[in-house]
């Protein structure tokens, strides 16, 4: 692949970042300017794209509890917001039709000749999916997916998925193998799978376990047999998913299907360079989008959850689908929709991409906004999983009981006789975790209404802020300072350009992890060695 894709997709991220604006933005912009300068697009970059969008399935599948699709806001939500935003998309569709041909200066002729009501209903549906890439996304750059919103609207997105693959296999008369049937087996052998990572240790081996379980058993065994493959790697992740292990492969190949989907962000540039008709046919399609918000908003509030989960998660999700684009080549290939279709969508897709990342990146401030002007809710309505928390008699709080904090919160309690309370985000964490015997509470703490209730009324002297992100702990500790807590805070950072900003938030304490560990460990070595430090040998 020509080098110049590198320094263009790097050097619009670079733009994107000095922007503040997330640098998928700016892989976007890089793969239009690329078309619009002459380049091909190598075959290569297809590959990357598709594996880079085959394992952030498998990871999804890896950190995915399946009891979420049962919820009845997840797989209700899916099927009422697929259904009623299809049919009203239908409605405005058959106006912008209308209005295409009365439009002076622009002959849309040529691309709504084709369109009867087979091909906008086709079309409305598959507008109304979001982007699973793109919510992923930016739910891990915020380190968000395992919170209340985050999972359901990854519950969702997967649910849209099946949706996608039952459209897929009835448009293209093609069913699966009857062999498709023997994948059952891949159930009771989960186990056996398991028992494999486990034996590859924590190295390159356990990567390389679990890529191979991703594309060879998931892409490849499911294409085999006549289902989509990415479907196939994103069960095979879900199967692995209550293994130990499971969480360590994932952050394992964070990095890797990060640099991947680089390529899919470019490769939305290559669909073909758009004409001033075109644009102004995307332009319109975007015109849905606020449809689409409101829609997912309404049926989200039927479902008994709290207004920040239902908001973000609407705000996430609103956005158009890259399933959009396999629809429109299908509907191409069989002669549904004129080829121009593929160009619309692909551009409406591109700038659906910009609104949302723009939107998401303030949807804290528009949830604070809204929330005032919408009903209230009582906590006995509200789903189980979405209430607020108590402390109860705690004394002190760690929030984030990963590695770090589950070694406070032992401290603390073992050495200081404290009563600790831990507050995770991830349900299975939590469950494995209150199995061994913390006391431990399943929490969004960047969630604003979590604080009401979690710290204003108890006798808490004391919060270790232990959570893996930065921008997790700093939003804690404005909400902290915000509600006036009278006790200590003490907050981890993972690098040292972190510290300042933590300080300058009113932390009483801030420790780098890495410099803590290496000191700790050099005290450890000295004092075995018979050592004295220099403090003690002046004194």
């Amino acid at each position: 692949m020509d080098p110049v894709f590198i320094l263009a997709a790097f050097l619009s991220g670079v733009t994107a970042l000095l922007l503040r604006l997330p640098p998928l933005v700016g892989f976007l912009i890089a793969g239009f300017l690329l078309n619009a300068l002459g380049y091909e697009k190598p075959a290569l970059l297809d590959t990357v794209a598709h594996l880079g969008v085959t394992l952030m399935l498998f990871s999804i599948g890896l950190k995915l509890n399946v009891r979420t699709l049962l919820h009845p806001e997840v797989w209700g939500g899916a099927v009422l917001s697929t259904g009623l935003t299809t049919a009203a998309l239908i409605g405005i569709l058959v106006a912008f039709k209308t209005m295409l041909l009365l439009i002076p200066g622009l002959d849309f002729s040529d691309l709504v000749a084709s369109l009867n009501f087979s091909t906008l209903l086709v079309l409305a549906f598959a507008l109304s999916f979001s982007s699973t890439v793109f919510v992923v996304k930016i739910l891990e750059k915020r380190s968000e997916t395992q919170t209340a919103y985050g999972r359901l609207s990854i519950g969702i997105l997967i649910m849209q998925d099946l949706f996608a693959v039952i459209f897929l296999t009835f448009s293209t008369a093609e069913m699966p193998h009857p062999l498709a049937l023997g994948l059952v087996i891949l159930v009771p052998l989960a186990p056996w799978l398991a028992r494999l990572l486990d034996r590859m240790g924590h190295g390159e081996m356990q990567l390389l376990c679990g890529i191979m379980m991703a594309l060879v058993l998931g892409y490849g065994l499911f294409e085999a047999v006549g289902i989509k493959g990415d479907l196939g790697a994103l069960i095979i992740g879900m199967l692995l998913a209550p293994h130990s292990a499971a969480q360590s492969l994932a952050r394992s190949m964070f990095n890797i299907k990060e640099l991947l989907l680089v390529g899919f962000f470019l490769t939305i540039g290559f669909h073909a360079l758009p004409t001033w008709t075109l644009l102004g046919a995307a332009v319109l399609l975007l015109v849905l989008l606020p449809v689409k918000t409101l829609i997912y908003q309404m049926v989200l509030m039927r479902f008994g959850i709290r207004h920040r989960t239902s908001i973000l998660a609407t705000l996430s999700l609103s956005n158009y689908s890259e399933f959009g684009l396999i629809v429109g080549a299908v509907a191409v290939t069989n002669d549904w929709l004129s080829p121009q279709w593929v160009v619309v969508i692909s551009l409406a897709l591109a700038m659906s991409f910009i609104i949302s990342a723009l939107i998401n990146s303030a949807s804290e401030q528009i949830y604070q906004r809204v929330e005032s002007y919408l009903p209230r809710i009582s906590t006995e309505r509200l789903s189980p999983s979405d209430r607020p928390l108590e402390v109860g008699d705690a004394e002190a709080v760690v929030l984030g009981m990963g590695r770090i904090g589950r070694s406070v919160y032992r401290r603390l309690t073992k050495e200081y006789g404290l009563k600790v309370l831990g507050v995770d985000s991830n349900p299975r964490s939590v469950t494995t975790l209150q199995a061994a015997g913390f006391n431990i509470l399943e929490g969004d703490a960047v969630d604003s209404d979590f604080w009401d209730k979690m710290l204003m009324s108890s006798d808490v002297r004391l919060v270790v802020l232990a959570m893996p992100h930065h921008a997790g702990n700093l939003f804690a500790l404005k909400q902290l300072r915000s509600r006036d807590f009278p006790g200590k805070i003490t907050a981890i950072v993972e690098y040292p350009e972190e510290i300042e900003p933590i300080r300058e938030l009113g932390a009483h304490a801030v420790h780098h992890v890495y410099d803590e560990a290496g000191r700790a460990l050099a005290d450890s070595a000295a004092e075995e060695a018979g050592l004295a430090s220099r403090s003690e040998q002046l004194g």
